[in-house]
């Protein structure tokens, strides 16, 4: 391990850093895993240095909670069928316009002539539908359980503002069916989960209660910042080594029990649970968010008749099994040649989130 008092001595509490890095070094013992969902969690973890901090008995493996890298590539191909039409200005979030389709990108279709916008947020995306009544403005809706509820309130705005020019594309999903089949995959060998803050703030810790209780394996939901991650593993691993199947919330300063209950009402007035293909995971039943009939005048799909046909992934590209946490990316015979974030193979490489983009810029950092 590095030093751990040269890397905890900036830290702004002095005293909370060097009881930090007694426990730290308390953590030898025998050998667990532990899988970080979110992609924030692992930028975060690979930004810091944190693996370099852990003894070489706890092994963290990426989770597949960066949606850009779930999305499966008939829904980039969707997409990219509306970028060409004339009618059809695209909003989306920057992680997206790379992100490879079957044949071509929304960065290649926006070079050829495609009017596709990036935006910082779905509220954005109505603006220009406002902006442009005689334009069809469809926002690309990829994200959990945190933007959903902003997805969601877009859609009730547009109504209430007669705007019949704005849709969705919606690929939102939801973690619990996702995590429900890692947690019970015994070749994942998954001890416990680190999950993620912004999540907890929405649905409350409940979601992660049902986890632990159908398969025992424990959970603590923390935030982002270096210490509270750090406090997570060694709170996450000492339930694993215990075997203690519980949830331990560490974020008590943003996230509660019921979560946010005016988010949460939002989200399930527009959406329905639906079946949803992940990239890496398949087909998880009642894992996505489809726009209810009530509002199917704004869901895209329904509207342009568009079909949702399976592309073929890259050959060789190996973001299936990083997602799962079976390799890591430097496995990939790709990785760093002819995938690197200017020329993304996979859509791993693509997300500032995504676990082969955090590998490439920081490197594996274990030791």
């Amino acid at each position: 391990m590095r030093d751990l008092h040269d890397i905890l001595e900036g830290f702004r509490d002095p005293a909370a850093a060097r009881m930090l890095a007694d426990r730290l070094r308390n953590l030898e013992g025998e050998p667990v895993s532990i899988m970080e969902v979110c992609g924030t969690h692992t930028m975060s973890i690979f930004k810091y240095g944190i693996r370099s901090l852990l003894p070489k008995s706890i092994r963290l493996v990426s989770g597949p909670g960066c949606p850009v890298c779930v999305t499966p590539m008939a829904y980039m191909d969707a997409a990219l069928q509306l970028s060409k039409r004339e009618e059809v200005i695209i909003a989306t979030f920057g992680d997206l316009m790379k992100v490879p389709g079957s044949s071509s990108s929304l960065t290649a279709e926006k070079q050829r002539g495609a009017d596709i916008r990036v935006v910082y947020s779905p509220l954005d995306a109505l603006k220009i539908a406002a902006d442009h009544t005689d334009k069809k403005i469809v926002f690309l809706s990829v994200g959990f359980e945190t933007t959903a509820p902003v997805c969601a309130l877009t859609v009730l705005r547009a109504r209430d503002e007669d705007l019949s020019n704005y849709f969705l594309l919606s690929a939102n999903k939801t973690m619990p069916r996702a995590l429900e089949l890692i947690a019970g995959d015994r070749e994942a060998g998954i001890g416990g989960f680190l999950y993620p803050g912004n999540v907890g703030a929405i649905t409350g810790t409940a979601l992660f209660d049902e986890i632990t209780e159908k398969f025992g394996v424990p959970g603590v939901v923390t935030g982002f910042e270096p210490l509270d991650i750090l406090h997570g593993i060694i709170t996450l691993t000492g339930l694993i080594r215990s075997g203690e199947g519980r949830i331990e919330n560490e974020y008590r300063r943003v996230v509660r029990p019921e979560g946010n209950p005016i988010a949460l009402s939002k989200l399930n007035e527009v959406f329905e649970p639906c079946d949803a293909i992940w990239r890496g995971l398949g087909m998880i039943p009642m894992s996505g968010l489809s726009i209810r009939e009530e509002y199917a005048g704004f869901d895209a799909w329904k509207v342009f008749e568009l079909v949702e046909e399976a592309g073929t992934e890259p050959a060789g590209c190996l973001c299936p099994q990083v997602l799962t946490g079976r390799v890591t990316p430097d496995k990939c015979m790709h990785f760093g040649k002819k995938c690197t974030p200017d020329s993304p193979v996979g859509a791993c490489m693509v997300s500032s989130e995504g676990t082969c983009a955090a590998y490439y810029r920081f490197g594996a950092q274990t030791s």
